[in-house]
């Protein structure tokens, strides 16, 4: 089937060539001059290829197979290149300097924070003193402080202001979200704040026709859930269901959702849109019987999936679905004999021209690892039991779908999440169809906001149905086994677990023996990188400074198992400790080990390590203490030049609860007495091996 596949649909092989380049360049930065030559080369053989005899191309089939991938290969190289900013000649890194004034335009309406307002930015010009105003390209996020907001600051609004800018950076704790990469593929590379006398309101706005009626509709639909659905925790979801709206949703709901494996029908993509596009190729049915007008009826199709799009704020998520279902509908509707397989690949290359980092993006990934898997396996599933009662046979069908969909999904999600729900049947069983019927609910409640008695009916009921499957949900989220946590797994692992489960299944349903052969070879490979990984950590000893701003957190590491010395709020705080700590800890494969140690001074593997958080006396000693790490913490009133008198010091580490101006005078006192000096809140979570 394999080989089958490989000629059948060549937008497959297409689409891995261009995949393969962009991964290559994002981790070579090949320059512009090499790409070029190596695009040219590729096309003008295949241009030569393509007048050459019939003989001679049957001769130079396969050679001229490989070309045409090199081709795409040197595309894929291509496209990362034109779309990274930094390449771009106007970028505002390749002429900023410190007292540069700048005119922005705000890109979104403002979003409120706990102590800002936070607004996304396009610079227009850079103006300097010496060469006067120049254009810029490049975007940058802006906070804003609360107190100092003017009213008439909005969508289009341009600002003029000097304030120094902040490059992006990730806090750079181990296995933790790379924030600026993420930023970095958003075409964002810095950030400043705002106070009320940092910057001038220009008068007059900019705005785009598009992008202002989205944001319009994106606020009025809001403003009807709101209206119209009872209880804020319920509103967030809903608003979350029908237009990917997160900032009213509670947090620990989206943990209960995570942890039982339907955070998926939060995050407005491909669910939604595919629940729109079967309603929608159930409804035009009837235009089916006659093939006039089957144009028709793509169009009507293809249209109310863009039209959902907009009315969804017309994020990139729910964007990528709306293309990738219309040219499954394109392909469906127009082209009878076309290759569903061929049609997907198309749709994924299409995205990945018009933006090559959708390759790293999660919802890309499970996208498109979903509607595979229900592809591939949807049929098999569905057809281990035959059912004559046809509501019986509905339900067995959205539980074959369920499955189906986890086959290939499982693998991309614990490599990201660290996680698999062991319970994602019994949840998705239930909120699957449940937040359907929600979201056709929503749709219903937007059309007929009007008639307030029916849109209050239909709101009320709304309300039932989330608060039903949100308790639901959080009742099986409080089953001890719920969640398999601490699961890590690297790319490679990630690609053999994919290897394992298709061979498997294709074992079981097509009873060949090369593909058992597959999946234990590709099993057995993965099992020993696995004990290589566990062996690793039996054997480690590290010293972990995190970068938590505010706080103090160290991790101190001796084979599996870890001490946490630090703030004891960290341990209570979940977000905090799931976002900063716990992707360390589930790298290095660790857990937690109760001690009685002095968390002040302690000896690791023979090195001496000493915490100071507080003003304490210092004496001058003869021989001085030999202090192999000295770690400052919080805000003690201490001079560097005083601690060398009382210790021997070999490397000084500033954490993320020092006062960044005070970290800025002890890294200049280290550095004028040539004393080595690390700060996690400039330079990311410090790790030292031993």
């Amino acid at each position: 089937m394999a080989a089958q596949l490989w000629h059948k649909a060549p937008f497959v092989r297409l689409l891995i060539a261009t995949a393969v380049g962009i991964v290559l360049q994002w981790n070579v930065q090949l320059p512009l001059s090499v790409l070029l030559l190596c695009f040219a080369v590729c096309f003008l053989f295949a241009m030569l290829y393509s007048f050459t005899g019939i003989r001679k191309r049957y001769q130079l089939s396969a050679v001229n197979g490989a070309v045409l991938c090199l081709l795409f290969v040197a595309g894929g190289c291509l496209l990362v290149w034109q779309q990274d900013i930094r390449n771009n000649r106007h970028w505002i890194g390749h002429d900023y300097k410190a007292g540069n004034f700048f005119t922005v335009k705000l890109e979104e309406p403002l979003v409120e924070k706990a102590n800002s307002y936070k607004a996304l930015a396009s610079f227009e010009t850079l103006n300097d003193s010496s060469s006067g105003a120049k254009p810029v390209k490049g975007a940058v996020i802006l906070y804003f402080k609360k107190d100092s907001l003017p009213p008439t600051l909005q969508y289009g609004s341009r600002i003029l202001f000097n304030r120094p800018l902040q490059e992006i950076k990730s806090a750079g704790n181990p296995g933790s979200f790379d924030y600026k990469t993420y930023c970095l593929f958003n075409g964002i590379t810095h950030q400043v704040y705002l106070s009320g006398d940092d910057y001038v309101l220009l008068p007059g706005t900019d705005k785009r026709i598009f992008a202002e009626a989205v944001f319009a509709c994106r606020e009025w639909v809001v403003g009807v859930m709101k209206k119209y659905i009872p209880g804020e925790k319920e509103q967030g979801l809903a608003e979350a269901l029908l237009i990917g709206y997160k900032d009213d949703l509670d947090k620990n709901l989206v943990q209960a959702y995570s942890n039982t494996g339907v955070v998926h029908i939060i995050a407005i993509s491909g669910l939604h849109l595919g629940l729109i596009y079967w309603l929608l190729m159930l409804l035009t049915k009837p235009l089916k019987r006659n093939k006039k007008l089957v144009a028709v009826r793509l169009l009507l199709v293809i249209a109310s999936l863009w039209l959902f799009s907009i009315l969804a704020g017309a994020q990139p998520s729910v964007l990528r679905s709306a293309v990738m279902f219309s040219l499954i509908a394109a392909g469906e509707l127009a082209l009878r004999r076309t290759n569903f397989f061929n049609t997907l690949a198309f749709s994924a290359l299409v995205l990945l021209c018009t933006n090559p980092f959708w390759l790293w993006d999660v919802g890309f990934q499970l996208s498109y690892t979903a509607v595979l898997s229900i592809v591939l396996f949807f049929g098999p599933v569905y057809n281990w039991f035959h059912l004559t009662n046809k509501a019986v046979d509905f339900f067995w069908k959205l539980t074959a779908v369920t499955i189906s969909a986890q086959v290939l999904t499982i693998p991309i999600s614990v490599y990201h999440f660290h996680q698999m729900p062991l319970l994602f049947l019994f949840t998705n069983f239930v909120a699957v169809p449940l937040s359907s019927l929600v979201v056709l609910g929503e749709i219903l409640l937007c059309a007929l906001f009007f008639f307030a008695p029916a849109a209050q009916v239909i709101g009320t009921v709304l309300h039932y149905l989330i608060l039903w499957m949100n308790g639901y949900i959080e009742q099986l989220n409080s089953v001890p086994f719920a969640v398999w946590n601490g699961l890590s797994v690297n790319v490679v692992q990630t690609l053999l677990l994919l290897i394992f489960v298709v061979a498997i299944c294709y074992w079981l349903m097509e009873k060949q023996r090369r593909f058992a052969w597959a999946a234990l070879s590709s099993f057995a490979v993965f099992m020993l990188i696995r004990t290589v990984s566990f062996s690793e950590a039996e054997r480690q000893q590290k010293l972990v400074v995190y970068n938590v701003p505010k706080h103090t957190a160290i991790d101190v590491i001796n084979g599996r198992n870890y001490v946490f010395l630090g703030d004891t709020s960290l341990l209570y705080d979940d977000f905090a400790r799931n976002f900063h700590l716990q992707p360390s800890r589930i790298l290095h494969r660790v857990s937690a080990q109760k001690t009685d140690a002095d968390t002040k001074s302690f000896l690791l593997n023979g090195k001496q390590v000493v915490v100071m958080n507080e003003t304490m006396p210092l004496v001058t000693a003869n021989p001085k203490l030999t202090v192999d790490v000295l770690i400052l913490s919080k805000n003690p009133k201490l001079y560097i030049s005083k601690l060398l008198d009382a210790f021997a010091i070999k490397q000084i580490i500033i954490d993320g609860s020092v006062p960044a101006w005070k970290a800025a005078l002890w890294k200049r006192d280290c550095d004028s007495l040539r004393i080595p000096c690390y700060n996690v809140g400039e330079d990311g979570a410090f790790v030292m091996n031993w």
